[in-house]
């Protein structure tokens, strides 16, 4: 037993680089004013974000799943010079509020924000995606990943959030969303196209690399 989560969270914590000025903003923020704050990267995932994106240093980023902006900017640290991410979400309301952190960043120009349905905004983009971040509504999941597969080049990454579901995964009567996320599971781990292991970080990361 290394101890309990908390310990071990903030002993990891303290281990890797510190969040900047304006990610500690948004953490903080967002735990005071939104109800669900726990759908946040937060620190340690943040920073695993980040050094993937920085080992891929990606031309075009894809993120499904805006929420508040955290992850938005950690996987921008890896950007290409010349690089774009592209961020989707259907929360107008907090539109105002993540695009001024945005604009806060040191990668304003190179963030586009979008409001509205992931499925019709990813048609309205044009190429392909060196990694792609899915981190939104858990029934669409193998929507994206298959709808998306095609457009990751040899060598490009696609990360899934909440892949572990609380460790529900490993229920004997799993309910039915847990089943979802199973299903979703099981066909990437068969799927030849990728090399891919889970990370069991928060709620488990799967990370698929594009053969």
């Amino acid at each position: 037993m290394l101890g309990s989560d908390g310990a071990m969270d903030a002993y990891l914590e303290e281990t890797c680089d510190a969040e900047n000025a304006l990610l500690k903003r948004i953490h903080r923020e967002t735990f005071l004013r939104e109800t669900m704050p726990h759908m946040l990267s937060g620190h340690f995932q943040g920073r695993v974000l980040a050094m993937l994106a920085q080992l891929v240093r990606p031309k075009q980023v894809l993120e499904i799943g805006t929420f508040t902006g955290y992850a938005t900017l950690c996987l921008a640290e890896g950007l290409a010079s010349d690089g774009t991410i592209y961020t989707i979400d259907v929360n107008e309301e907090l539109q105002e509020r993540v695009k001024g952190y945005f604009d806060a960043s040191p990668f304003a120009g190179q963030i586009k924000y979008h409001i509205g349905d992931a499925a019709d905004v990813i048609s309205q983009i044009e190429g392909e995606f060196d990694l792609v971040f899915i981190d939104a509504d858990k029934k669409n999941n193998l929507f994206y990943y298959q709808t998306l597969i095609d457009r990751v080049p040899r060598g490009g990454l696609i990360l899934i959030d909440n892949v572990l579901w609380k460790g529900k995964v490993l229920m004997d009567n799993p309910d039915a969303q847990t089943q979802r996320v199973l299903e979703l599971n099981n066909i990437l781990a068969s799927d030849d196209r990728v090399e891919k292991l889970i990370l069991p970080i928060r709620d488990g990361l799967f990370v698929l690399r594009k053969k």
